[in-house]
């Protein structure tokens, strides 16, 4: 394994899993913010993870059933379940917070961007990043429905630059998607699927360039749907999950699911069809909904409220 220091450029919701995964699994792990406020937003973030892997830890093993895939084998003795739960304060306390670039990056093995699903965003973060990065390192980005083959030129590296695509509670739902570009060197896919099984993620494979990847392909639809019945006054949130949950057997409903993902990031999502800019359309008015939540800081689960509430 030729990676062993990794960087994690954002610290939001899928940003601060990774770096935890990645520290529980034994590598070096830093997180680069933009600013002192997002560090006061991410560690908390940290810290309530931190404390669902120990409480997962130790629900599995009174019940096989509680088990995360991410974080431990299936025939895990308590001993064995106990000295994981023990990693897990020192994984937390180990990952840097800092917004120096050179701090962040001048040692990086690997690049993980989770900035937001926004190109005005990505690229000036590329461009700036490239000044800072030893030539060793691997960049990677965790966008949701964006290709490689936007970025790559930006990078500086697009040879070593592809795609690593997590599921949201990567610690259960650990899967990776792995999507290079054109210009992506067989190499470099190659190591950073090795990371992927190495931080106990599975590895997904793709072939080629694919908007959404696999799981966004048919996820992001299914949430479209979803707002599209809420923003038209079809349905209000509630019912349109009783809907789901009931009729399919299914945990969770679409907006279970997006307070998960996060609002800010259905927004951008959102907010990219050309049609949004229209308020009377369908994007338009889910734009407007969610703006709203936005705006009153009901963000999602992290925030303790989104379309319902956790605190």
């Amino acid at each position: 394994m030729q990676i062993k220091n990794v960087t994690v450029a954002g610290g939001g919701v899928l940003g601060s899993q990774i770096a935890l995964q990645s520290a529980y699994c034994g590598f070096n792990v830093k997180i680069w913010l933009r600013s002192e406020g997002s560090i006061e937003r991410c560690a908390p973030k940290l810290d309530r993870f931190a404390g669902i892997y120990k409480a997962t830890l130790e629900a599995t093993k009174a019940n096989a059933a509680a088990r995360a895939r991410g974080l431990s084998d299936e025939d895990a003795t308590a001993d064995e379940l106990d000295a994981l739960a023990a990693k897990v304060d020192p994984a937390r306390q180990g990952i840097v917070l800092t917004t120096d670039w050179d701090e962040a990056f001048g040692d990086a093995d690997l690049v993980i961007e989770a900035v937001a699903e926004d190109p005005a965003q990505k690229i000036p973060f590329y461009e700036e990043l490239q000044k800072h990065l030893p030539e060793k390192a691997i960049v990677v980005t965790n966008s949701s429905t964006l290709l490689p083959s936007q970025f790559a030129e930006y990078t500086g590296r697009p040879e070593k630059y592809l795609a690593l695509h997590f599921a949201n509670n990567i610690w259960q739902g650990n899967t990776a998607e792995i999507m290079g570009h054109a210009g992506t060197d067989q190499q470099y896919y190659d190591q950073v699927v090795e990371f992927a099984e190495a931080i106990r993620m599975v590895p997904l494979c793709l072939k080629k360039e694919q908007p959404s990847y696999i799981l966004n392909s048919m996820l992001v639809p299914f949430l479209s749907a979803a707002e599209a019945l809420y923003a038209n006054d079809v349905a209000d949130p509630e019912t349109i999950d009783k809907t789901w949950t009931l009729a399919t057997g299914a945990p969770n409903g679409p907006f279970r699911i997006l307070d998960v993902v996060g609002l800010v990031t259905a927004y951008n999502i959102v907010s990219m069809n050309p049609q949004a800019s229209d308020p009377d359309s369908t994007p338009g008015k889910i734009c407007a909904k969610l703006k709203e939540k936005i705006d009153a800081g009901k963000t999602g689960i992290n925030a303790g409220e989104g379309f319902y509430k956790y605190r």
